[in-house]
């Protein structure tokens, strides 16, 4: 009918500080964005206080961190522990090549998405779809 869509709810999604690698990032955003999810996309290579900041002021209650090198898990572990620091209730969910379930539980991710569909499941566990 040409009316605007009404969106599901807001995600940040980012690829962790020293990753330059975001195609995962980049299929995420647009499968949510089907779903029907406001997303903002922080890029690759984002700096911590970068990702705590959009968090914040958005007021997201989903963010979506990447890293596809075993060298950046160190910048995913740093930017959730800093998201968490915040006090914000937000739900933290995290794929990419390197990482296992039992290795996202363990830096404290909420959410492990093996792969793109995950990621929509996590979307609407915390959206209460």
């Amino acid at each position: 009918k040409g009316d605007a869509s009404i969106s599901k709810g807001t995600i940040v999604v980012a690829t962790v500080k020293g990753d330059i690698h975001d195609i995962g990032k980049n299929i995420v955003k647009v499968i949510l964005e089907n779903y029907g999810y406001n997303m903002i996309d922080l890029g690759r290579d984002v700096p911590v206080q970068t990702v705590v900041d959009a968090v914040v002021e958005n007021k997201v209650e989903l963010v979506g961190l990447s890293a596809l090198m075993t060298t950046t898990l160190v910048s995913m572990e740093e930017t959730i522990n800093a998201i968490r620091k915040t006090g914000h209730p937000c739900k933290i969910m995290v794929g990419g090549a390197v990482l296992t379930e039992d290795y996202a539980m363990k830096i404290g991710a909420d959410y492990y998405c093996k792969d793109a569909n995950a990621s929509v499941m996590a979307a609407r566990d915390v959206f209460k779809e």
